[in-house]
């Protein structure tokens, strides 16, 4: 073995020790929160801390919150490279055997001192740190003096590891962005809980980790099965281990469940893991659930049967930098109404895109019934300042991996997004094992590392204006094929494909282009086009390639770009302003713009239709043979009435209808003979049936018919 690889092992073996599963306590083992108002002052990186604090800041929150405000938050600068928070806390009682101070997720670098004692340090910014902090506590109500020093500045982080890099931010805002947890507890103690639902058998396995003590001889380890809400106990198991456990011991269970209830987007049922030692006992929640990719139809598996997914992003750290943010990511009440707004949209997935939000979204996710496509803050176009290295990036993924495999949300490992990079490959390769679910990975524009996994695909059509070619016209669309284009690495193994992006027709919340999409507009609509025609327009192109996409079904999903990002106006950092953003226009009670919820909505249902007309001009009076695509993504066969119209403002001038049945997750594609108006105008062209619960969903096409 080489040096090299030596100093490799070691740092696997010192962060694995360190990746802890996200457990809720159980008597006797407490969690006291740590979150609320810290003082906060800004300062120098070393090991002394300020004379005195001039600020409060929330925790969970960002250090542009503090009051009163520091200047230029989120930007390299020479009044600081380190903010420093503090806060004191007592305990009751005696310092027990165990007791863990767990920062759920900091940024930029983490390191803490207890009652002027130094308790670790940890580095990564989007997983959890764990410090052991027994013999700096002080209990019996004495006060206790926490200090937690994070970099001011992804910088300061050493080279190699990732840092969130994203060329269209411009604030990388610090903070501690998630909670802060004392758990303490006895030993033996629970480490570490990984549940592997089986649908099948209706059934899950439990791997423990179990820490001991010196001196035990016999370790009885205890595990229920209750449903989350009511309680009920479905199933139980017992074991022991025996000898000392000094170290680490590992126990494995297998828990039949009664009445099992499966969970999906639909029926989002959760149960409760209770796991419990002499002295220790701690709560997994988890719902029973199976996701896989079938290399062979290259469709999405949920528990076991095929399922399509349709839904959208979140780019939660570019909406830390939106001037609307405030409070709302830590508000759950604000990200339970974000979620179901989602879901009004008739979206079952997310990615959680270019990194993750706090801890909490997760247990939302799960109890609403949204899949999630997890993706690490790797991305490296554009000349990226970072170049994240195998070695600095499995610690990390596998901090990941542990806090999240409990969730049933969660169903896809995303290793990165749009690069090429060899090294998340690497790393993909040592950690999967960990997964005992394994569920399928995704590694950005780089190879995929099996069969089973899946690639991301962002065929966007409207680019060609940004890369100063001739402007994308949807007349072309019958040129376009079904299977969208990827990147050579991502071909090496014909495996699922997901367009998780593919519009580049994005405005702000006001309705201007952004600075990636002012040429297509006025190759559009002119130069003097207004808010209401950009916004109308977009909706229809969205909705238009929403229903191509889904409709030709060469894709195991489609996600649109983005549900939650930012909406940034031209200012001095960034001139030409945001090059993204959302459909909001109410953030505080999630108003979706009108034209986007309508016409999107319609081109998400899991009864989809796509009308295979294109043109934006036809002859007067003349005729064509058009398809029209029904897809049925639901458990039930549909039957119904399938209607052609062509509409000149709300009078109708033509239509056609015909009966159709579509199968359980199967396509038609009937045939319509369209005869065109003799008279030249503008017209819509539109094909429309109705779902089982009587809502119209329909596909629409301007065109206009040509002078003679």
């Amino acid at each position: 073995m080489t040096f090299s690889k030596v100093i490799f092992f070691y740092v696997i073996v010192a962060f694995a020790a360190t990746a802890l599963a996200d457990l809720k306590p159980s008597a006797p083992r407490k969690v006291m929160k740590l979150d609320g108002q810290w003082q906060v002052e800004q300062g120098d990186p070393g090991d002394t801390p300020p004379g005195k604090y001039s600020h409060t800041v929330p925790v969970p929150g960002l250090a542009d919150m503090a009051t009163p405000p520091f200047e230029r938050v989120g930007q390299k600068s020479q009044l600081r490279q380190a903010f420093w928070y503090r806060r004191t806390f007592k305990i009751d009682g005696d310092v027990p055997e165990i007791a863990l101070l767990k920062v759920h997720k900091a940024r930029y670098g983490t390191k803490a001192w207890l009652n002027g004692q130094p308790i670790g340090e940890h580095l990564p910014c989007f997983t959890p740190g764990y410090f052991k902090v027994e013999k700096a506590l002080k209990g019996r109500q004495q006060e206790n003096e926490l200090v937690i020093r994070i970099g001011a500045d992804r910088e300061e982080l050493p080279a190699g590891m990732p840092t969130g890099w994203d060329f269209e931010k411009y604030l990388f805002i610090p903070g501690i962005y998630d909670s802060v947890d004392l758990i303490l507890t006895g030993a033996p103690y629970i480490q570490n809980v990984q549940v592997v639902p089986d649908p099948a058998a209706r059934s899950i396995r439990v791997q423990a980790e179990i820490m001991g003590r010196v001196g035990t001889k016999t370790t009885n380890i205890r595990a229920v099965v209750a449903e989350a809400v009511a309680g009920t106990v479905r199933g139980s198991a017992s074991t022991q281990v025996r000898g000392e456990i000094a170290s680490l011991a590992k126990v494995d269970l297998n828990i039949p469940i009664q009445n099992c209830r499966l969970w999906s987007p639909e029926d989002p049922f959760l149960y409760e893991l209770r796991l419990s030692t002499e002295k220790d006992a701690a709560r997994v929640r988890f719902g029973v659930r199976s996701f896989r990719f079938d290399p062979q139809t290259r469709r999405a598996l949920l528990n076991g049967k095929p399922y399509f997914l349709r839904g959208s992003n979140v780019t939660i750290y570019r909406f830390f930098e939106d001037a609307e943010r405030k409070d709302r990511p830590w508000r759950e009440e604000w990200v339970r109404r974000l979620h179901r707004k989602f879901k009004t949209m008739h979206w079952n997935s997310l990615r959680y895109c270019i990194g993750f939000p706090p801890e909490f979204w997760y247990d939302i996710a799960d109890e609403e019934g949204i899949l999630l496509q997890d993706e690490f803050p790797i991305w490296l176009l554009n000349k990226a300042p970072e170049n994240p290295v195998a070695e600095k990036i499995i610690p990390e993924y596998t901090e990941w991996m542990s806090e999240r495999w409990n969730h049933p949300s969660v169903v896809i490992w995303d290793a990165q997004n749009e690069s090429f990079t060899k090294e998340t490959g690497k790393a993909v390769q040592e950690v999967r094992a960990l997964d005992l679910s394994n569920r399928p990975w995704e590694n950005g524009w780089a190879e995929p590392q099996a069969d089973t996994d899946c690639v991301e695909a962002h065929p966007y059509l409207f680019i060609r204006t940004w890369n100063n070619q001739k402007p994308f016209k949807m007349s072309e669309m019958t040129q376009v094929s079904g299977i969208p284009p990827l990147q050579a690495a991502q071909r090496k193994r014909q495996v699922p494909i997901i367009i998780n992006e593919y519009a580049w027709l994005w405005l702000t919340r006001d309705g201007d282009p952004t600075c990636l999409t002012d040429k297509v507009y006025e190759s559009l609509l002119g130069p003097d086009s207004t808010v209401d025609q950009r916004r109308r327009i977009y909706a229809r192109l969205l909705a238009a390639k929403t229903e191509f996409w889904r409709c030709h079904r060469e894709c195991a999903g489609v996600l649109h770009f983005c549900g939650l990002g930012y909406s940034r106006p031209g200012d001095k950092p960034r001139p030409e302003g945001g090059a993204t953003s959302d459909h909001f226009i109410d953030l505080e009670n999630l108003k979706f713009e009108p034209y986007f919820e309508e016409y999107v909505r319609e081109s998400f249902n899991p009864l989809g239709l796509m009308l295979d007309f294109w043109a934006e001009e036809v002859k007067p009076g003349s005729s064509d043979q058009l398809k029209v695509f029904i897809i049925n993504d639901l458990d039930s066969n549909w039957q119904g009435d399938v209607r052609v119209r062509i509409l000149k403002g709300d009078a109708e001038v033509w239509s056609q209808s015909k009966t159709c049945a579509v199968q359980s997750l199967a396509r038609e594609i009937p045939i319509f003979a369209v005869d065109f108006p003799k008279e030249a105008g503008q017209y819509v062209l539109q094909a429309e049936l109705k779902d089982s619960a009587g809502k119209l969903i329909r596909s629409l096409r301007d065109f206009a018919v040509a002078e003679k």
